[in-house]
Order: structure tokens, then C-alpha cells, then sequence
């Protein structure tokens, strides 16, 4: 039998992508009501997180956190890491706010008061005055590097990295005294973790917002994924109205697009050009989405131009949409019971958490007794040695009294009054004397009653155990 060679065939290697590419997003600069409200809060929030850094309040930085004293100033507040329960009724109101507001209409944080949100658009804004509109963007990335390019590029950048680290130094002001902050800042005697966290928040801002923009929105942030399990169909979202709107298509605005079987959507592609995230509103709701509402003033202006009505994109409910609701009907499903129950819960909170703040008690005692054993005095009392640690959380010196309750002859030998500066936690021996055959031999429960002398409704009584030897 003859031998037939086996020729190998070449097989055409293809190479799959398991990412898709990103392709750069131009937004197209839009002016209309949603982004009157955005820039409304863009500059609230702003005013906010860069002046609230230079306020004072009783010769002292308004808002401050001094992890190194563990002490967090806020306006009229002292907080010490013993208030930590109120970090945590902080996170529970903004959780429960976070529900309830996306309960009732989608993802308003993220269209408007994210920092993300809030740092991309001022980036995007100094991006359209620097290079200019959508097309002129376009235009000069398209083309080659040239002096104009290389100029406008340094520019922009330039203006990104310093209003980045003038974030950065604002973030850091609040966690070091601002004013001793620029100060170091004047003199380049910067400490090693101020640099470290002005650098690395000031360049995770010109990251974040100049060159990533709507990557975190649509991978890094959680939100975006669990979104929907807040949503249903009497939630406010941005929506296309398919029905009023397909089939689209080009049309002169002189002809009766009903006549040709059109709908009103022209099919312009403005809704898509003035979306930071890109996507296509029409396509339906998608977890890119950030509830800004751009697309909403674009397709109004068209629709402006060509002499529709208003709203075929806008801010409703998907059974507003299918069921023709009106406004009315509308809002009366929206404050349902979903919501009226988060609004219930969050109030509550909010009003105990105000109660709390307001009855706050500007002084804290702990006391701790000496380990060594009771003392016998030559005049046959019975002498415990006590540690009274005082923590007065006002803003001014004060004065207090210590007192015992509980046993009868009881009497403190030393510091029946003590001084305690601002804001400060001080120690302080205390020996109590009890007469002998007064208390039982063994653990006997006594009280300490510290007390502000120039306002005695400032007063704590804090247990402790006084020994008496067998």
C-alpha cells in the first residue's frame, strides 16, 4: 500500500476579546432644567466641602477631626470615640435615606450630589472651555499632535491636577487645622502623612474624574449593580416614552409625521451625545444610568424646535407611562406604602437622634478602683483609693465637685473639687473614708456624684465598690 503523507493544515488563529474596548465619551455640552439643578447642586456642594474647612467657632476650627487627640469637633459638639454610637446612627440615617430616596425617584445621589458626579462635571466643564464643544473635541483628538494640541492638552491637565490638590489639601484640612495646614504647605514642612493623603486624594480626584469619569459609575461603584433591587414600576426614573415615540426617523418639521406612520422621536442622537455615561435612554432603563436627566433637556429642546410636545423623555414611572397616569395619579402611587414606611422609620431616627444630641451631657466620669487593699486610718476609718478620670467635652474651663451618695459618713480627703481645661480628659486620685462598722465586710456599692459647680444640671453619677476588710 502506498504511503500517503498527512499534510498538517493551517488553522487561521483568531484572537477573542474577552473586554470590550472603551471607547472615549464626548458629552455635548446641554443647558435646560435638570442641568440648571445639577449645577445648582455642584456649587451648594462645593461651597460646602471648600468653605466649611475655613469656618471657626469658638476660636477654633468649626469642623475638625483630630484623630490624634481622638477628639472630632463640629460646631457646637465635642465627640469623643466613647460617641461612637452616633457614627453609627450617622450611617443608618444615610442608608435609610438612600433607600427612601431611590424608592421614590431612582438614583438622585448619583445624578446630583455623588462626588464622582460632582468632579466629573467640573472637569467636563473646564474640558468644553479649554477645547471647546463636543465636535471641536472630537476634532482635535482625531487629529495630529500639534503646538495648539499640545498647548490646549497641558492647559486642561494643568487646571485638573490643581483643582485636584486643592480638593486633597481641603481633605486634609479637616483631619489637621487648615490654617496650620497651608501654613506648612507656605513653608514646605509638610508632615509625611499629610503629604501622603493630599497627594493620593488629589491625584485619585484628577484620576477618578478626569480620565476614568464613567468607568467608576459603571464598574467601581456597587451601587450601580444592586440599584434595581430598590426600584419598581411607581419609581421615578428617566424614561423613554416608546409608545408616543416609535418608529423613529428624519423627518421636515412642516410634515404630519403621524401621516407617514412615524412617531415623535426624530432619531437625532441628541439624547445619546449629551449622556456622560453614553448610553441610549430608548433603549430602556440600564444600570449605566445616573438619573441626570440631560437626556431629558435635550430631547425637550427638539422637540421645542420641531413643534412637539414636551416630555417624551422625561422623569415618570413605568406605570405612569403604560397606564397614561396623570400627575396626580401619578404622585398618589409614588408616596405608597414602601415609602411611607422608610419615611416613618428615618423620621423616627432622625427625631432620637436629635433628642439625644440636644440632652447630651457635656461630661463623662469613669472611675476605677485602686487595686491595692483598703488602708485602716489611726483613727480607724476604712480608706479606699479611687481613680476618677473626668472628661468635660465643653468649650471652656469648668470647675466640678465630687461627691459621695450611699453610705452615711462617707467623705472624700482629697480634690473635693477639681479642674478640668476645654475639651480635655484629666485624672485624679480620690481616697474615700468610710467609719468603721458603718458598711459590712466585703464589696459594698457606692456612688460617685460629679457635679459643674456653675451649672448643676451637668452632673453624673457613676457606681463604684468600696472594700471593707474582714
Amino acid at each position: 500500500m502506498k504511503h500517503i503523507p498527512i499534510v498538517p493544515v493551517p488553522i487561521e488563529e483568531t484572537e477573542l476579546a474577552l473586554f470590550e474596548e472603551r471607547k472615549k465619551i464626548y458629552p455635548r455640552f446641554q443647558k435646560g432644567w435638570f442641568a440648571s439643578w445639577r449645577w445648582t447642586l455642584v456649587a451648594l456642594t462645593q461651597i460646602l466641602f471648600y468653605g466649611t474647612a475655613w469656618l471657626n467657632w469658638n476660636e477654633r476650627q468649626a469642623v475638625l477631626f483630630d484623630l490624634v487627640a481622638r477628639k472630632f469637633y463640629i460646631f457646637g459638639f465635642v465627640f469623643w470615640p466613647q460617641d461612637f454610637i452616633y457614627l453609627a446612627v450617622l450611617l443608618v440615617i444615610s442608608a435609610l435615606s438612600l433607600f427612601l430616596f431611590t424608592a421614590v425617584a431612582g438614583r438622585l445621589f448619583c445624578g446630583y450630589a455623588c462626588p464622582q458626579t460632582v468632579y466629573t462635571e467640573i472637569f467636563l466643564w473646564v474640558e468644553h472651555k479649554v477645547e471647546g464643544d463636543r465636535n471641536a473635541r472630537l476634532k482635535l483628538d482625531a487629529g495630529p499632535l500639534t503646538a495648539r494640541k499640545f498647548s490646549l492638552k497641558f492647559i486642561k491637565h494643568f487646571i485638573w491636577l490643581a483643582i485636584g490638590l486643592w480638593t486633597g489639601f481641603t481633605f486634609v484640612g479637616y483631619f489637621t487645622p487648615i490654617r496650620e495646614l497651608s501654613f506648612s504647605v507656605g513653608n514646605l514642612t509638610l508632615g509625611p502623612w499629610e503629604t501622603f493623603w493630599l497627594l493620593f486624594y488629589g491625584f485619585a480626584t484628577y484620576g477618578n474624574a478626569g480620565w476614568m469619569r464613567e468607568q467608576v459609575c459603571k464598574y467601581m461603584c456597587p451601587y450601580a449593580r444592586f440599584q434595581s433591587a430598590m426600584f419598581d414600576k411607581d419609581t421615578l426614573i428617566v424614561t423613554y416614552d416608546t409608545q408616543r415615540g416609535d418608529p423613529r426617523g428624519s423627518r421636515n418639521k412642516k410634515v404630519d409625521y403621524k401621516a407617514k406612520g412615524l412617531g415623535a422621536c426624530v432619531d437625532c442622537g441628541i439624547c445619546v451625545q449629551v449622556c456622560p455615561t453614553g448610553i441610549d435612554i430608548r433603549n430602556g432603563l440600564q444600570y449605566e444610568c445616573i438619573a441626570c436627566g440631560l437626556c431629558a433637556d435635550g430631547c425637550d429642546q427638539v422637540m421645542d424646535k420641531m413643534g412637539y410636545e414636551r416630555g417624551l423623555i422625561r422623569y415618570t414611572t413605568e406605570h405612569a407611562v403604560t397606564r397614561k397616569l396623570d400627575r396626580a395619579a401619578m404622585w398618589k402611587r409614588v408616596f405608597r406604602l414602601r415609602t411611607l414606611i422608610y419615611s416613618g422609620i428615618l423620621g423616627l431616627i432622625i427625631l432620637a437622634s436629635a433628642a439625644s444630641l440636644y440632652y447630651h451631657m457635656p461630661l463623662k466620669v469613669d472611675v476605677i478602683r485602686d487595686r491595692g487593699m483598703p488602708r485602716i486610718t489611726e483613727t480607724g476609718e476604712i480608706e479606699n483609693v479611687y481613680r476618677l478620670q473626668v472628661m468635660n467635652t465643653q468649650e471652656s474651663p469648668r470647675r466640678f465637685s465630687i461627691a459621695i451618695q450611699g453610705v452615711n459618713g462617707a467623705s472624700i480627703v482629697n480634690n473635693a473639687d477639681i479642674d478640668v481645661k476645654s475639651a480635655t480628659t484629666k485624672a485624679f486620685p480620690v481616697r474615700v473614708r468610710v467609719p468603721a462598722n458603718v458598711l459590712p465586710t466585703g464589696s459594698n456599692r457606692i456612688r460617685f456624684v460629679v457635679k459643674d459647680l456653675d451649672k448643676p444640671e451637668v452632673n453624673v453619677t457613676e457606681k463604684a465598690v468600696f472594700i471593707v476588710p474582714r
